[in-house]
């Protein structure tokens, strides 16, 4: 009945037409809002506004390239190589996160996904031709975090923190050699045989520290069941890690592997093979060809100098 009464109500309400000619519209029509813009019809407006003040607010990227010899400006940025390196930012930010969890098992994966994404997004890159210098730095600077940062806190949260300023200070130390290593190459592009790195790659140094916490975690050497000797050996290997990424010993790049070319068929094979011995365990497979690869570039040196 009050129903009835709010809809009589409305009826003796004028309200103008569409053509705007002041010509009174049935209270029916208004009562259901098809007599004036009601809040539906506003909707894309206000949302057309809100994109534009958005844009307004975020400065649309812009940078020169080199098109057949003439330098232009282009705006934007490509999406597919910088969504891996997105991927490998937020794998490094979650290892530190897992760690300061306690959780020394999904930490170290994290990094190594993060290793696989940072190995993707610069050959997707080169493939789709969608390379960039914003796609460089945004790389490097997750580089930075995934395999600068994020394994000094892993390691730092599992066995540095119970050696007080000398395990701080190992993990500061990694951080820093990880920054001048990044800062290094990113100045040296194009300069140089690519098929050596100068220094052991970020990338191969953060697999070690991730590689080192996996194996103690599957042996249960977390908390307080961590060995007090093995906390000084990892403050040592985190410190000479650290400075083989910095010293001026050439390391392979595997760069000069022709993917796309005919390989034998033993090749394949080899590869098969390589995947079961992995399986059979992984942390400790892994950590034996990354510590493999980070004594391969001062033994290569060596041998240069006694020739």
């Amino acid at each position: 009945m009050a129903d009835q009464d709010s809809k009589n109500k409305i009826a003796d309400v004028p309200a103008s037409n569409e053509a705007g000619q002041g010509e009174p519209v049935s209270g029916e029509e208004v009562y259901n809002g098809k007599g004036a813009a009601g809040p539906a019809s506003l909707l894309p407006e206000s949302l057309g506004e809100a994109a534009s003040s958005i844009e307004n607010l975020i400065e649309d990227h812009e940078e020169e390239v080199s098109e057949n010899g003439r330098t232009v400006k282009r705006r934007g940025v490509y999406l597919l190589p910088n969504l891996f390196t997105t991927g490998a930012l937020f794998c490094g930010f979650y290892a530190v996160v897992a760690a300061m969890r306690g959780d020394y098992e999904t930490a170290p994966i994290a990094i190594l996904f993060a290793l696989v994404f940072d190995g993707l997004d610069g050959r997707v890159a080169r493939l789709t031709n969608t390379s960039s210098k914003f796609g460089a730095e945004y790389d490097s600077l997750a580089d930075m975090v995934s395999f600068g940062v994020a394994p000094a806190l892993v390691m730092f949260s599992w066995a540095l923190g119970d050696l007080g300023k000398v395990g701080w200070s190992a993990a500061f130390v990694y951080v820093a050699c990880a920054a001048l290593r990044l800062a290094r190459f990113n100045t040296q592009v194009g300069v140089g045989d690519p098929n050596f790195f100068m220094g052991l790659a970020s990338p191969a140094a953060a697999c070690i520290m991730a590689c080192t916490v996996w194996v103690s975690q599957d042996q249960g050497w977390v908390g307080g069941a961590l060995p007090g000797e093995l906390a000084v050996l990892v403050a040592v290997l985190t410190t000479t890690v650290a400075i083989l990424m910095v010293v001026n010993v050439p390391y392979h790049s595997f760069k000069g592997f022709d993917l796309h070319g005919r390989v034998p068929f033993v090749a394949i094979l080899a590869v098969v093979l390589v995947f079961g011995l992995v399986t059979v365990d992984p942390a400790k497979i892994l950590l034996l060809a990354s510590l493999t690869y980070a004594l391969s570039g001062p033994v290569e040196q060596l041998r240069r100098w006694q020739k």
